[in-house]
């Protein structure tokens, strides 16, 4: 997922790809210790993604509180 997509999103697009992200993350996490991932580096891809998500969320928040005050 490139930067410029999450930029896109709305805040409720932000949460519900949030949600989705840590859920595929656990189902990653399980396929990987019961050895039936053919690809482990799909964990850390999904880790940035989050990192990411989470990184505009709180962008978001620091320039909502800017505007307020």
């Amino acid at each position: 997922m490139k930067a410029q997509e999450i930029h896109g999103m709305s805040n409720d697009e932000l949460i519900t790809k949030l949600a989705d992200l840590k859920e595929e993350l656990f189902n990653l996490r399980f396929r990987h210790a019961t050895g039936q991932l053919e690809n482990p580096n799909v964990i850390s891809a999904t880790k940035k993604d989050i990192a990411r998500v989470k990184t505009e969320m709180r962008a978001r928040e620091i320039a909502s509180a800017k505007a307020e005050g």
